[in-house]
């Protein structure tokens, strides 16, 4: 089997490692000659360049761009094609990709491996980076079956869960799950940096730790992936986003008003909650 894999970054690498350990044939195109040198190097690609020509005859071709270059590259491909061939992607957002990508390929299926880490590029590649991770697949009425079937196994064959919904569904959900939280936490990191008192701010530089660790990672990463969250997927982020403002503003004015027990009981739900979400 013929894989494709366009864009070689930290999805689009690991996904490769992982594939190359499978004994497949992995083509990888990359905009930088360095990129596709260094994918070569490690291993995630049996053959690599930056013309999309490359990827004749692959059975299977997984877009990783950044979200916004999604729809351009599915246009290059298809173009430059010489037989019709299955094409997924990985892409955050599905709504504003996938019914305009089915026009464009009928055998596309939109996808999204819920897998990552706060580093970006070929050199943060891995491998089993999918192993028992969310994949969300996004199936509309004009989605293929047989190329449902096709991307369905392929990301088995990584050991990712499936879960398929539509692309509406899908964008609402990671707007509170994957989005949201990016806004949150690059929000905390920015009021941290506007603490009047330096002494204040250089003492709270100084003792941050594990908590702040946790809570600040994906609001510290990726900063085009995180602006692309917002423009692509903006009306399901402000919904999430206006929601939980209304419920911090409650949770002040709990606190103001000194009513303990409502604050514990908030607390208490959040601690019942959370495993449910992991």
């Amino acid at each position: 089997m013929k894989i494709g894999i366009v864009g070689l970054g930290l999805i689009g690498g690991s996904l490769g490692l992982d594939l190359v350990a499978k004994g497949y044939e992995v083509v990888g195109v990359s905009r930088r000659l360095s990129t596709c040198n260094t994918a070569l190097a490690r291993g995630a690609v049996t053959r690599a360049g930056t013309e999309m020509g490359l990827l004749d005859n692959c059975d299977l071709i997984v877009i990783c761009t950044p979200i916004q270059a999604i729809l351009p590259t599915l246009e290059q491909i298809v173009s430059s094609l010489s037989s019709p061939c299955v094409i997924t992607d990985v892409g955050s957002v599905k709504g504003v990709i996938v019914y305009r990508a089915t026009e464009l390929c009928p055998h596309f299926v939109g996808s999204h491996p819920m897998a990552g880490s706060a580093n970006q590029g070929i050199e943060a590649a891995v491998a089993n980076l999918f192993e028992n991770a969310p994949c969300v697949l996004t199936p509309i009425s004009q989605t293929s079956p047989q190329a449902l079937q096709t991307v369905s196994a392929f990301w088995q064959s990584l050991g990712s869960r499936l879960h398929f919904t539509t692309p509406e569904l899908h964008d609402q959900a990671v707007a509170w799950i994957s989005h949201l939280p990016v806004m949150i936490s690059a929000n905390l990191i920015y009021s941290c940096t506007q603490i009047k008192d330096k002494e204040v701010l250089s003492l709270a530089q100084l003792l941050a730790s594990s908590g702040f660790r946790d809570t600040s990672r994906v609001g510290g990463g990726n900063v085009d992936l995180g602006l692309m969250m917002a423009q692509y997927n903006r009306d399901s982020l402000l919904a999430s986003l206006k929601q939980y403002r209304e419920n911090l503003e409650y949770l002040i004015s709990q606190i103001e008003g000194e009513n303990w027990d409502n604050v514990r009981a908030f607390l208490s739900l959040c601690q019942q909650q959370r495993p449910n979400f992991l």
